[in-house]
C-alpha cells in the first residue's frame, strides 16, 4: 500500500517548510521566474498597503481592510505552489480507481503500450493524471526515452506519492520485460483496498465535520438569542446587532458547506447528456417552470394578504407559515428529481450483472455484441431492461458502437455506467478479451457501489443531524424573541415611573415584526445551506435537494409558531 494510506502527515515547521520547497521545485517554473513575476509583486502590494495609509491619511476603517487585503495577497502568492500541489494530489487520489481500471483495459488490448499512455493523455476528465500521462508521452516521443526511464523520471517529480509509487512500480515491471497487463491485474487488488480505504477514511472525516459542526451551529444559535435579548439590557440598536450575527451565522454556514465539498469523496452519481430519445431528466425542466412559476404566484398572494388587500387578515395566518407557504411547489422538480436519481441508482446496481454477462456470453459465441443483446434484453436487469432494449435496436440498426453506448449511458443518466461502458466499449474495438473486460468492470464497479453505501448511511446520519440542529435552532431563536416581547408587555404594563423602568429595561428601540422577518430570513438561509450541504454529502443533483429544503422551511415555521403558543401559554398561566 502507498505511503500516502499508511504514515501520518508530519506537521512539524520543518516538515511544512520542506513540503512548500518541494512545491516550488516541481511547479513547472524555475523559482528565481516565480520570485520575480508572482512574488516581488506581491511584496510590493503588501509594503504599499502598509505605507499608503500614513502617506494619504485614511482613517482606521479604511486602512485595516486595506493592510489585510495586502497580508493576504501576499500569503497567497507564497502558499500557492503547494496549494496548486496539494489540489493536483487530490485530483489523482479522486480519479485513481478509475484511472487504473481504464489503463487495465486498454493493456488487455492489442495496442502498442506508449498508445496507451497517449489515449489516456487525451482523458480531461483525468486532469492531473492526464497531465502526467502527456509527461511520459512527450519523454518517449520527443526525447526518446525508453517507457521505463520515463516513468522513473516522472515518478520523482510527481507530487502525489499515490501515483509515484505506482509508476515506480510500474517502471520495474516494465524494465524487467514483464507485460503492463499482467502487472496491472495483478495491481486490482491492491487498488481496490486503497481506494475502500481512502473512501472509509473521507466518510470518517465527515464524521468529524458534522460533530464540529453541530458545536458551531449550536454556539451561534446561543449568540443569536443572546444578541435578540442584549440590546434590552444595553440600549444599542438590535436589528443592527441581530443583523450582524445572522450575517456571521450564514458565513459560518456557508464554510461549512464548502468544507463539507472538499472533504466529501468525489463520487458523482449522475452522467447528463442531451439525446435524442431523452434522458432520466427529461422532464425536470418542466416541472421546475412550474414549482418557480407556482412560488411566484404563491409569492404574490403572501404578499397580498400582508398588505392587506385580500379579505384575509394578516394576523390570520403566523408570519412563518406565510413564509414557508410560496417554497412548498419546489417540492414538485425536487421530488421528480429524487425519484430519477432512485432510478439510477437502481441501474448501477444491476450494471455489474449485465456487463459481466455480457462479457461471458460475447466470449463464448465469439460473435458481435448486437448478437448477444438479442438473447440478453429478454432477461431481466430490473430497471435497466429498457435501456439494454434500446442499445440492442441502436446496435442492429447499426448505429456507430461508440454514440451507442454513450446514448446508454445518457439515457441511464449514470456517471459510473458511462465511464465503465465507455472503457468496456474501447477494451473491446481494440481486440480485449470480452469476458476478461467484463469481469474486471464488473468487479470494480461492485466494489465501488459497496463504498457507496456506507456514504449513504453516513448522508442519513448527516441528514438527521442538520434537522435536529434546525429544530433546536428555531426553537432558541424565537424563545429569545418572544422573552423580549413579554418582558416589553411588562414594562408597558408597569404603574412604576416611567423613567426608571426605561432606564432598567429599554425597549423602546425593539421592532418586533423586523425582527422576526430577520428571523425568518435565517431559516430560509439555514434550509437552503442545509439541503446543498447534504446533497453535497452523496453527490446527487442539487435540484433534489430541494425536498429537503422545503421540509427544513416547514420544519422551521412550524417550530417557531409552536413556540410562540408555548410561552404565550406559560406566562399566561
Amino acid at each position: 500500500m502507498s505511503t500516502e494510506t499508511q504514515s501520518q502527515p508530519d506537521l512539524s515547521a520543518r516538515s511544512l517548510l520542506f513540503s512548500l520547497y518541494r512545491a516550488y521545485e516541481t511547479m513547472g517554473m524555475s523559482i528565481e521566474r516565480y520570485i520575480l513575476l508572482v512574488i516581488t509583486p506581491a511584496v510590493g502590494l503588501f509594503v504599499g498597503a502598509l505605507v499608503a495609509p500614513f502617506v494619504i491619511g485614511l482613517p482606521l476603517f479604511v486602512a485595516g481592510p486595506l493592510v489585510a487585503f495586502g497580508f493576504l495577497a501576499l500569503t497567497t502568492a507564497i502558499i500557492y505552489p503547494k496549494l496548486s500541489q496539494d489540489r493536483r494530489k487530490k485530483q489523482v487520489r479522486q480519479r485513481f480507481h478509475l484511472f487504473l481500471t481504464h489503463i487495465t483495459v486498454l493493456s488487455m488490448a492489442n495496442i502498442n503500450r506508449v498508445e496507451i499512455f497517449r489515449i489516456l493523455a487525451e482523458e480531461d476528465e483525468y486532469q492531473a493524471l492526464a497531465e502526467e500521462m502527456g509527461y511520459l508521452v512527450a519523454l518517449v516521443d520527443t526525447w526518446n526515452q525508453s517507457l521505463d526511464d520515463a516513468c522513473r523520471m516522472r515518478a520523482k517529480q510527481v507530487s502525489s506519492p499515490l501515483l509515484s509509487d505506482f509508476l515506480e512500480r510500474l517502471a520495474y515491471t516494465v524494465g524487467a520485460g514483464q507485460e503492463i497487463s499482467e502487472f496491472l491485474v495483478e495491481e486490482q487488488d491492491s487498488m481496490i483496498q486503497q481506494f475502500t480505504t481512502r473512501y472509509e477514511s473521507d466518510l470518517a472525516k465527515l464524521d468529524v465535520m458534522k460533530e464540529l459542526y453541530m458545536s458551531m451551529m449550536l454556539s451561534m444559535a446561543f449568540i443569536l438569542v443572546f444578541a435578540i435579548v442584549l440590546p434590552i439590557l444595553i440600549g444599542m440598536s438590535p436589528t443592527l446587532l441581530i443583523g450582524a450575527t445572522i450575517l456571521m451565522f450564514s458565513i459560518v454556514q456557508a464554510a461549512f458547506v464548502y468544507a463539507i465539498h472538499v472533504v466529501s469523496p468525489y463520487d458523482p452519481v449522475w452522467y447528463i447528456e442531451k439525446t435524442a430519445g431523452g434522458g432520466p431528466t427529461e422532464r425536470i425542466p418542466q416541472a421546475l417552470v412550474v414549482g418557480f412559476g407556482a412560488c411566484l404566484l404563491l409569492g404574490v398572494v403572501v404578499l397580498a394578504v400582508l398588505l392587506g388587500i385580500t379579505p384575509i387578515a394578516p394576523d390570520r395566518i403566523p408570519t412563518p407559515v406565510m413564509a414557508a407557504i410560496p417554497v412548498t411547489p419546489l417540492l414538485l422538480p425536487g421530488w421528480r428529481m429524487r425519484q430519477e436519481e432512485k432510478k439510477v441508482k437502481e441501474r448501477d446496481q444491476e450494471f455489474p450483472s449485465f456487463i459481466r454477462a455480457l462479457g461471458s456470453v460475447e466470449s463464448v459465441k465469439q460473435t458481435s455484441t448486437s448478437s448477444v443483446l438479442s438473447s440478453l434484453r429478454k432477461k431481466d436487469f430490473g430497471a435497466l431492461t429498457k435501456n439494454v432494449d434500446a442499445l440492442y435496436k441502436r446496435l442492429h440498426m447499426r448505429v456507430d458502437n461508440v454514440r451507442s453506448w454513450r446514448l446508454f449511458a445518457a439515457e441511464t443518466g449514470s456517471y459510473l455506467i458511462q465511464k465503465f461502458g465507455d472503457m468496456y466499449v474501447m477494451g473491446r474495438q481494440m481486440g480485449g478479451n470480452p469476458q476478461l473486460l467484463g469481469q474486471l468492470i464488473s468487479t470494480n464497479q461492485s466494489h465501488v457501489l459497496k463504498v457507496r453505501e456506507k456514504r449513504q448511511q453516513a448522508t442519513t446520519t448527516l441528514t438527521g443531524v442538520l434537522y435536529g440542529i434546525t429544530a433546536s435552532s428555531v426553537f432558541s431563536f424565537f424563545i429569545g424573541l418572544e422573552v423580549v416581547e413579554v418582558m416589553m408587555d411588562i414594562t408597558n404594563e408597569m404603574d412604576l415611573d416611567q423613567q426608571m423602568v426605561g432606564d432598567l429595561l429599554q425597549t423602546g428601540q425593539y421592532n418586533l415584526m423586523m425582527i422576526e422577518y430577520l428571523l425568518i430570513a435565517t431559516i430560509l438561509i439555514n434550509a437552503a445551506l442545509s439541503a446543498v450541504m447534504i446533497r453535497l454529502t452523496d453527490r446527487g443533483h442539487l435540484i433534489s435537494g430541494l425536498v429537503n429544503f422545503v421540509f427544513l422551511t416547514w420544519l422551521g415555521a412550524i417550530i417557531a409558531v409552536i413556540t410562540g403558543h408555548v410561552v404565550s401559554g406559560v406566562i399566561s398561566v
